[in-house]
């Protein structure tokens, strides 16, 4: 399958061929039909990785103080192989995609085989012809609602998360300011919501969008003026802030047009060196909004599946997302506008051209698109160019393509003339196809029974997580061959 990655070492975006993945337990197997690139978070990433090493480290000089105290406790050589390692691997760009299941792992009940949904979170929803997805990252899509708009769904869950921050009530006033994306989603959220809404840019393009979809928008030197006439001079009730800048000015604007004992929400990524006298003249409150809301960054409900009682977190993550796509089907979300740009997901590298603005021209939301073409449905990809060494002793399969295998086995084995490297296996498939270039595989593969039970290969190496081994090590043993594993753990 097709996958776009972006290499943090040397700054290239490229679209490569990976396996397809391998769902697992509470997982979906989803073919993708469009995804949504993200202007702010993807281009950040880009932007970093194009860095020089040095550009690297000032922009995150949070990074280094951890190399720096690993460097303290590891010593200076293991530290420099383990960030190169961290560099070198490659990464799957996209959080936010919608298409059909095509295979269901184990305890997916709730869904079936040829279900549309809406995917959403980094690593699992990305820009990739096959993606798995866990349980609760997972959205049934109504029947009028299309992939293209369903893969708005995770930017549009960000920003109701930052609207249901600012508890905004009916007939309220909100100001939106920024309107990019997220702006653009938020105003017709709170217009959906019963609120009186101002949209607040320094584009007149953006403002003229906004005003196409209903809704009330000025320019950034109109806004004083307007806040004090839409508000009879009292102030907005809740200002949420959408803008991407390190700028404080949206900051301070709130403050200014913000009523006594105010809320403010910041969405996106804003200068934060606040004006004390304003703020604490009126008391305004202020929130940085996180993600999508409850259940973001928490493993247990993003990756094992486990659900917030309805009774105690009213709106999950999940059920943000659920309300995104009703929205949408009721025709209240409206995001067709919104969409400037679409590539096919082999010319994926020319969104990214766009977004970070090496090509000169005007974007707003920008799509891959999927369009059904002849692939083999299989989960490993071959590396022809591989000479074999048939007089090799060890024939190896190796289960695991982390930072163990990657900066410790791996080098070591290479250009061992014992060792003929055959197959490496990882359930996404990303990590074991660029281990298997790397090191001189023969192919890479998402599924370990592949490996398993490959007549070609006589020895296992197991660099899977801990709690695999037992499992693994057994099926190898069974299948007559020789296992190596990484670290035993009882039980």
């Amino acid at each position: 399958m097709k996958q776009l990655l972006q290499n943090i070492k040397d700054g290239k975006t490229i679209v490569e061929e990976v396996p397809i993945p391998t769902p697992h337990e509470g997982q979906a197997l989803v073919k993708v039909s469009s995804s949504l690139v993200s202007a702010g978070t993807e281009r950040m990433v880009v932007e970093f990785a194009e860095k020089s090493y040095l550009g690297k480290a000032r922009s995150r000089p949070d990074l280094v103080k951890q190399t720096l105290d690993k460097a303290k406790r590891e010593g200076i050589m293991p530290t420099v192989q383990a960030v190169f390692n961290r560099l070198d691997q490659p990464m799957g760009l996209g959080y936010s995609t919608a298409g059909t299941i095509v295979a269901l792992g184990k305890n997916m009940q709730g869904f079936k085989v040829g279900q549309r949904v809406a995917c959403a979170g980094g690593g699992y929803a990305t820009h990739a012809e096959y993606n798995v997805v866990p349980r609760n990252l997972l959205t049934p899509l109504p029947k009028n609602v299309d992939f293209e708009s369903a893969s708005f769904t995770t930017l549009g869950a960000i920003s109701l998360h930052g609207f249901r921050l600012a508890e905004t009530q009916l007939g309220e006033n909100v100001a939106v300011i920024g309107l990019g994306l997220l702006g653009l989603l938020t105003i017709q959220l709170a217009s959906a919501a019963g609120c009186n809404v101002l949209g607040i840019d320094i584009d007149p393009k953006r403002v003229k969008l906004a005003s196409s979809l209903g809704i009330q928008a000025v320019t950034r030197p109109q806004a004083e003026a307007t806040a004090s006439a839409f508000t009879a001079n009292r102030g907005f009730d809740s200002i949420i802030i959408c803008a991407d800048t390190s700028s404080n000015d949206p900051v301070e604007l709130a403050g200014v047009i913000a009523r006594d004992r105010a809320k403010v929400v910041a969405t996106g990524a804003v200068g934060l060196n606040f004006p004390r006298k304003v703020y604490y003249e009126k008391e305004i409150a202020f929130i940085n909004s996180r993600s999508y809301g409850p259940g973001r960054y928490d493993l247990n409900y993003e990756e094992n599946g486990q659900d917030y009682p309805f009774g105690y977190v009213r709106w999950t993550e999940g059920r943000n997302f659920q309300a995104v796509v009703d929205l949408m089907a009721s025709g209240k979300l409206n995001v067709a506008p919104l969409i400037s740009h679409r590539f096919d997901i082999e010319e994926g590298v020319k969104a990214y051209e766009v977004i970070t603005g090496k090509k000169k021209e005007p974007f707003l939301g920008v799509l891959l698109t999927y369009p059904e073409r002849k692939m083999k449905e299989e989960r490993k990809v071959e590396f022809p160019s591989i000479v074999h060494r048939p007089t090799s002793v060890v024939k190896l399969g190796v289960l695991g393509a982390g930072l163990f295998a990657n900066s410790t086995l791996l080098p070591v084995l290479k250009n061992n003339k014992d060792f003929e490297l055959i197959g490496i296996a990882s359930s996404g498939g990303l990590h074991a196809q660029h281990s298997g270039k790397k090191f001189g595989f023969q192919y890479a593969t998402s599924s370990e029974d592949e490996i398993i039970n490959d007549p070609k290969i006589n020895t296992v190496a197991i660099l899977t997580r801990h709690d695999t081994h037992a499992g693994s090590g057994a099926e190898g043993i069974e299948s007559g061959k020789n296992v190596f594993v990484e670290k035993t753990v009882g039980g």
